[in-house]
């Protein structure tokens, strides 16, 4: 039976035949999918999310030391956070199959870089799979279990954003069983990495190693299509797909495994063809590879770019030098739609705050990002999940008494599970005066809407232990927290104020829910509506970035005869009657009927 899939609809899939029995992951774009399709689709196989990546891996680990097949889904930046245990599980093996997901995102569509992860399987000298087509990320995955135990070893399989989320005919397969029993082994030579026992390990890494290079020669995955000899084309996953549209009578060398790589077999293609390209996105990791071996690359990232997405146009352009017609014109002077938080994101009074006050914020991975947008631009760094409460604590130390009161961090309730405690447990132990913001949303936002180990809920909708903010900060060492409304901002404020202010750090704690999250919202608030006669054109609800207002700058008087540049309008269908904007308005042209809350709690 065929099926219409994604790529990691595919890559769940392929699990499922695999006989896995274990996954976990953490949410990001574009892996994110992968462990919901398990978790929806395939009950056989527990399923969870993970508080970060390492954990996602240090868990599956542990499942595939009892023999079981296990997984573990991440997106690229993600493999950083769980490179520690990734590096040592090369040295250790494994017992069951172990399979761990990449999903890299050229062209950073929803990350912070565009890291090229087949690098780590280079530097842990392990197996890295590319499918370039859903079919083949379910096969590829299938296969990747067999090579892992066959080799003992842990095998990468990388996709790619265009791999993750295109959706191609799949043909499904039944679930095979296994093949190892579960049970507990007791092997400390081989899984407790004591030096004595490590350096006999990295023996056999590299002798693994030699084997796989042997294996790669004749694995079927890697294969040569020979049509013209002119020109030779060596490629991989999605670069095949563009490369194929553009040159379709050129021969190719398509690597499955593109570490490590058939010497031989890429030799022999060579002395096939008269020309050799090498077509790969991001990194020449390919190009360098076969230059080292000594095979003269005819075209490769002299002409290729080093850096963004492929597409079959770049590719056409930038090897032949002729420009792609264009399949649709893009209409001029269409305004720009920069990403923006939702109507009634509880996101958005906080940063409006801190804006006010003119507060310095180190920020993190998560929508709140996005107050780094205009017209909010409230929020001055981020670079990886945790690090504005390292940040904060940093810049504490480095201006001393000068700092206080000019900043603050802001961290996601997810982000903060997965890698803020530690810095949280850092300003409180090292004295910093910081002061830190969990903006609790109550849920995983910015990847769609996952559960995270605060929210009380398992990634099957099962009722768990929430952890609870207040507590763990006050575990931590903090004496100063205060629960805070966002959507209050004369509250919010006044609270702002006193514990920037303070010499001890402070943790704020926001509490305001996602205003997508329906389980978390209480009762529907109804929508908000300009007077246009009242409106004075004062712009004050427009500094707030609503999706929900428009401008209309069209001068004239209002009712009273004021003279003004322009009116505000509130689209009552996207209003979810938050009350910033109605807070701001000095002139009383913003109402509601009913009563008024000031979001979607109450006043606390």
């Amino acid at each position: 039976m065929k099926k219409l899939l994604s790529g990691n609809e595919a890559i769940a899939r392929g699990a499922y035949e695999a006989g896995v029995t274990f996954a976990s992951a953490y949410p990001g774009t574009p892996s994110t999918e992968i462990l919901e399709t398990v978790a929806k689709e395939y009950p056989e196989i527990y399923a969870e999310w993970s508080p970060n990546e390492k954990v996602a891996l240090e868990v599956a680990m542990g499942a595939a030391f009892t023999g079981a097949r296990a997984m573990a889904s991440m997106k690229h930046v993600g493999v950083n956070v769980a490179a520690d245990p990734l590096m040592t599980l090369s040295y250790t093996g494994i017992c069951g199959g172990m399979v761990v997901v990449t999903a890299d995102d050229p062209q950073l569509y929803s990350s912070q870089n565009e890291q090229d992860n087949r690098n780590y399987a280079k530097f842990a000298k392990i197996p890295m799979l590319e499918p370039s087509d859903s079919q083949e990320a379910k096969d590829f995955v299938v296969r990747a279990f067999d090579i892992s135990e066959q080799f003992d070893s842990p095998v990468m399989v990388r996709s790619v954003t265009r791999v993750s989320h295109a959706r191609t005919p799949v043909e499904l397969k039944e679930r095979k069983k296994a093949p190892q029993e579960v049970k507990v082994r007791k092997d400390p030579p081989k899984y407790v990495m004591l030096p004595v026992y490590g350096r006999k390990r990295h023996v056999v890494v590299e002798e693994r190693f030699l084997k796989l290079k042997e294996f790669a020669e004749a694995f079927e995955l890697n294969r040569v299509e020979m049509n013209d000899p002119e020109v030779g084309i060596v490629t991989s996953g999605i670069s095949y797909q563009y490369a194929k549209e553009v040159f379709p009578n050129a021969s190719y060398l398509k690597l499955g495994m593109v570490w490590p790589l058939p010497e031989k077999m890429i030799h022999d293609f060579r002395s096939k063809v008269k020309k050799l390209y090498v077509i790969e996105e991001l990194d020449p990791f390919i190009e360098e590879n076969l230059k080292i071996m000594g095979i003269q690359v005819d075209l490769g990232k002299d002409v290729l770019p080093i850096y963004g997405e492929l597409t079959p146009s770049i590719v056409k352009e930038r090897v032949t030098g002729k420009a792609e017609e264009p399949f649709l014109s893009n209409p001029e002077n269409i305004p720009p739609r920069p990403p923006n938080m939702c109507p009634g994101c509880p996101h958005r009074g906080m940063f409006y705050t801190i804006k006010k006050l003119k507060l310095y914020a180190a920020g993190d991975i998560g929508c709140y990002t996005l107050g780094a947008l205009p017209p909010l631009t409230s929020l001055d760094t981020c670079v990886c999940m945790g690090a504005s409460i390292g940040h904060a604590m940093g810049m504490s130390k480095a201006l001393g008494k000068e700092g206080k009161g000019k900043f603050v961090a802001v961290i996601g309730d997810s982000t903060c599970m997965h890698s803020g405690m530690t810095g949280l447990a850092d300003v409180a132990y090292n004295k910093s005066y910081a002061t830190v913001i969990i903006a609790d949303n109550r849920i995983t936002a910015m990847t769609g809407a996952q559960d995270h180990p605060a929210t009380g809920y398992t990634v099957r909708g099962e009722e768990t232990h929430a952890v609870d903010f207040v507590e763990l900060g006050k575990a931590l060492g903090f004496k100063n927290i205060v629960k805070a409304n966002p959507y209050n901002l004369e509250e919010y404020e006044k609270v702002l104020k006193e514990e920037v202010e303070k010499d001890e750090p402070s943790l704020i704690v926001n509490q305001g829910p996602c205003a997508l999250l329906k389980r978390a919202i209480p009762k529907a608030k109804k929508p908000y509506f300009v007077d246009t006669d009242k409106c004075i054109g004062c712009k004050r609800c427009i500094g707030l970035g609503c999706p929900a207002i428009t401008w209309h700058a069209e001068e004239g008087t209002n009712a009273a005869g004021k003279k003004r540049k322009g009116f505000a309008t509130i689209e009552p269908t996207i209003c979810n009657g938050c009350g910033l904007c109605y807070q701001l308005c000095k002139v009383e042209a913003i109402g509601t009927e009913g009563k008024v809350f000031f979001g979607l709690v109450e006043n606390l």
